[in-house]
């Protein structure tokens, strides 16, 4: 009996062919000799990822060559594949491989675009009638292949996983093709030249991150009145504030002044409240939490740390990195517990174990589907395995490792203490927090910034103790919402059912865990940085004028609304649980972009677009025309357009001298900020502006007699 087992990539199939004894090793396949679990031997191939793809839709219909509104939609009676450009040497290889076996083995990653890239591949071949197997682990380790190869599971799931793959392969490639002519092909006729490329999961993150920036551009801070003290008892010194914040300084004045303070009236310990409390150790890594933990620490992009988790996972340091679980079973627990030493002197870090009983908290296998949380493997590896890691991956190995043992320590214990100081009447409120137990904390001592925003100690204080005080009015504002970093953008994907006022559309989003798949999601922000919606700055993101277009013309369309995509995710769940049907799927795709055709021309008529972009480089240019920002404000004849370094009106050969800084202040002023001055004569708040002695401030600027001017009273 020939048996065939196929790889996702050759990195894989290398890992498998350690855990046997190799034969001989082809450019296209490795050949295992005869061993208990293959008394014949074995072959070992691979594809390169997808081998085969979707044909394109000038090969259903040539009509659909050109892009033209006429021709839309675009909807194939059946889908075709092909090999893809660049792989058809590999394929031959594996197509020769796989018609003459008896036993084809699936062993690529265990998730459902695993199960799509083997079924893919396989169907293409025309093979028919095989045995198939499933190969179904979560580590690369020898002992834990041996096993899976021994256990192989029939296909039943894998069918399931690869219907719902294929479900999802083509409806995103529907959506695309359909949505982004149409809306690239509208947008053109009002003059913008770009290709607006729209994705079932793609434009509603886009929109969701042009939301957050909306926010902060919108956001009006108000300004807002404290009464804080800093009180001198006989031990030493602690603040207090009174719970008073109020918009005028002239209220809080009025108060003070109904309890007869003065900056130095003496004050009374009236209350002092203590409590122990304890916060128990964090939860294992799934992918996306490790993905934000990387961000915060180290500024790594998601899909930099999905790509080192894959080299760490094929190192056989880590178990499989595209998980979404956050608990592991007995079995890993055991192992793990069998070596608490030895992961302990692997990051210098012994302590006393708390506990070798499994908590539910970690250990529970109702809440494990395919895959369960990061964990190290049982390799230990040596100083100068680890020293060869580059510095990402000992990091990432590192922060496993922690959270790891962070289970087998003793929970973080404190004293939080409240304390009223009187002052002629008025309470001032103080907390504080005393550690009496660092416990599971003491794994990460590295992450010292967070030790800021920590509750402050408070010096020995006594019931009834006169105080000494310095008592003020402090002065603050309310501040916009932050952009979103990398790594929140994660997060947020995934608990956007937060965003959504609807209930049954927030338990949809709940039930499918937001935007994309654990193992997708810093892929969209990849895709949606490489389309020109987004930039990521020194970490920050931050939507371009390109993204703004985007958002503005699918404003009120279910493209943008993050229910439209958890609703689809939702039903190729059931595709995958074998509940529901791919063609009942994409019948609703089908009614969903003739929706779109129906619906978003007229919607595009009253859709406001206030954003141009830089016009198209003609045939043979090697430069982009001038971009047209606004009419001028000054002369009424020109237009004021983007040149490099400022901003100038067509009409200056003809004695206009209206001009804007491209830099004003060491801030950047953007297309849309010029295009406010030139229009209403006022910009959004901006923030980073630098002064003369180096800090930084937010403002609007004015536009005043043709000059920019700074305005601070909004």
């Amino acid at each position: 009996m020939k048996t065939v087992i196929l790889a996702e990539k050759p990195s894989q199939a290398k890992a498998y062919a350690e855990a046997f004894t190799v034969k001989s090793r082809q450019k296209t396949h490795i050949e295992l000799a005869q061993s208990q679990l293959f008394p014949n031997g074995a072959i070992i191939t691979w594809g390169i990822g997808h081998l085969v793809e979707l044909k394109e839709p000038k090969a259903y219909d040539a009509r659909w060559n050109r892009w033209t509104l006429g021709s839309l939609p675009i909807l194939p009676e059946r889908y075709e594949f092909q090999i893809a450009k660049g792989k058809y040497a590999q394929f031959q290889a594996v197509k020769k491989l796989i018609l003459a076996a008896n036993v084809v083995i699936n062993a690529c990653d265990v998730d459902r675009e695993g199960s799509n890239i083997f079924y893919s591949i396989y169907n293409q071949t025309g093979a028919r009638g095989k045995t198939i197997k499933r190969l179904w682990i979560n580590s690369l380790e020898v002992d834990e292949i041996r096993k899976g190869f021994a256990n192989l599971q029939d296909n039943g799931k894998d069918l399931l996983m690869y219907e719902e793959a294929k479900a999802r392969q083509i409806s995103d490639w529907l959506v695309g093709m359909n949505g982004s002519r149409l809306y690239s092909l509208l947008l053109k006729a009002r003059g913008i030249q770009e290709v607006f490329p729209i994705g079932r999961v793609q434009s509603p993150t886009v929109y969701l991150i042009y939301q957050r920036q909306r926010e902060i551009e919108t956001f009006i801070s108000e300004p807002f009145f404290e009464i804080e003290a800093m009180f001198t008892a006989s031990h030493g010194t602690y603040k207090g504030k009174a719970k008073v914040k109020v918009p005028k300084r002239e209220l809080v004045q009025e108060l003070l002044a109904k309890h007869q303070i003065r900056p130095d009236s003496p004050g009374t310990v009236v209350s002092i409240d203590k409590m122990d409390k304890r916060t128990p150790p964090p939860q294992l890594h799934s992918l996306s939490t490790l993905q934000a933990t990387a961000n915060r620490l180290w500024k790594t992009s998601p899909a930099n740390v999905l790509k080192t988790m894959q080299t760490l996972y094929e190192k056989k340091l880590v178990t499989y990195p595209r998980t979404d679980a956050r608990h592991i079973t007995p079995n890993e627990f055991a192992y793990l517990a069998d070596q608490v030493t030895g992961y302990q002197q692997l990051i210098g870090h012994t302590f006393p174990v708390a506990s070798l009983a499994p908590k539910k908290r970690y250990v529970d296998s109702t809440k494990v589907a395919e895959h369960y949380a990061i964990i190290p493997t049982k390799k230990i590896p040596s100083q100068a395995v680890l020293g060869r890691l580059s510095p990402l991956e000992r990091n990432l190995y590192e922060e496993i490792v922690r959270t790891t043992l962070a289970m087998f320590h003793t929970d973080y214990l404190y004293t939080e203490t409240k304390v009223t100081t009187d002052v002629n009447g008025l309470p001032f409120f103080t907390v504080g927090k005393t550690e009496r137990d660092k416990g599971w904390k003491a794994l990460f001592v590295r992450q010292t910034k967070e030790k800021d925003k920590e509750e402050p100690t408070l010096p020995p204080l006594f019931m009834h103790e006169t105080v000494q005080s310095d008592i003020g009015i402090k002065e603050g504002k309310t501040m916009p919402p932050k952009p979103y970093t990398e790594g929140q953008l994660i997060a947020m994907m995934k608990t956007c059912g937060k965003l959504v006022e609807d209930q049954q559309e927030t338990e949809i989003l709940k039930e499918v865990e937001g935007l994309g798949t654990e193992a997708t999601r810093s892929g969209i922000i990849e895709t949606i940085k490489r389309h020109g919606y987004i930039t990521v700055t020194k970490n920050i993101v931050s939507i371009t004028d390109k993204g703004r277009i985007l958002c503005q013309a699918i404003e009120g369309n279910l493209l943008a609304s993050p229910s439209m995509t958890a609703k689809w995710e939702a039903y190729l769940r059931k595709i995958g649980n074998g509940e529901g049907t791919p063609q009942r799927f994409l019948d609703g795709i089908a009614q969903f972009i003739h929706k779109l055709l129906a619906e978003v021309p007229k919607q595009l008529e009253s859709q406001q677009i206030d954003i141009t972009l830089p016009a198209a480089p003609s045939r043979g240019s090697k430069s982009y025309a001038p971009q047209e920002i606004a009419p001028c404000p000054t002369c009424k004849k020109g237009m004021i357009v983007a040149r490099k370094g400022f901003y100038g009106c067509s009409e200056y050969k003809n004695g206009c001298k209206q001009t804007f800084p491209g830099l004003f202040l060491k801030k950047k002023l953007t297309p849309h900020q010029v295009k406010l001055l030139c229009t209403t004569g006022k910009t959004n708040v901006i923030k980073g502006f630098t002064a003369n002695n180096g800090n930084q401030f937010a403002a609007k600027l004015e536009l005043k007699e043709g000059k920019l001017q700074l305005d601070f009273k909004s």
